[in-house]
């Protein structure tokens, strides 16, 4: 169950880089997610999840500019992979899982990124234009990383 949440949450870390990392932060300060002593113990910290959550809204807001590069560029892809694999190894630490979560966490984002990038084109395309699509990846990836982060042991 560990390495599917620690998959999952690397989805949403390839749907939205900043959407997962808040989210796993969020349970770890409000105590859903133990970390102890881990070198990951800081995602619990007082201010941790605040400034997550304000990187988050950063990039809803910029998700929505015709300048934003595609998710599948470099520097974007390769921050969705680090942040899947910082969140799976948060998951994974929980449940003593480590390493595995981090390889989870990153195969998720790969997943998140590329299957994402391709529905909201599809959706994009249907709609015949982008907002709308990337109005409901916002959704989807906020109320799946709630719904990962409560699914916790």
């Amino acid at each position: 169950m560990i390495l599917l949440l620690a998959l999952l949450i690397g989805i949403v870390a390839g749907l939205r880089a900043m959407t997962a990392p808040a989210a796993i932060s969020w349970a770890a300060h409000l105590g859903w997610l133990h970390l102890g002593d881990s070198w990951l113990a800081f995602l619990g910290y007082a201010f941790t999840p605040w400034i997550f959550t304000a990187l988050a809204i950063v990039e809803l807001v910029t998700d929505q500019l015709p300048s934003t590069p595609s998710r599948k560029v470099p520097v974007q892809f390769g921050a969705r992979i680090v942040m899947g694999a910082l969140c799976g190894a948060a998951v994974g630490i929980s449940g003593g899982w480590a390493l595995g979560g981090v390889a989870a966490g990153a195969i998720g984002a790969v997943i998140g990124t590329l299957a994402g990038a391709e529905i909201r084109g599809r959706l994009a395309s249907s709609f015949g234009q982008d907002r709308p699509a990337a109005i409901i990846e916002d959704v989807v990836a906020i109320v799946a990383a709630f719904l990962i982060v409560a699914a916790l042991p």
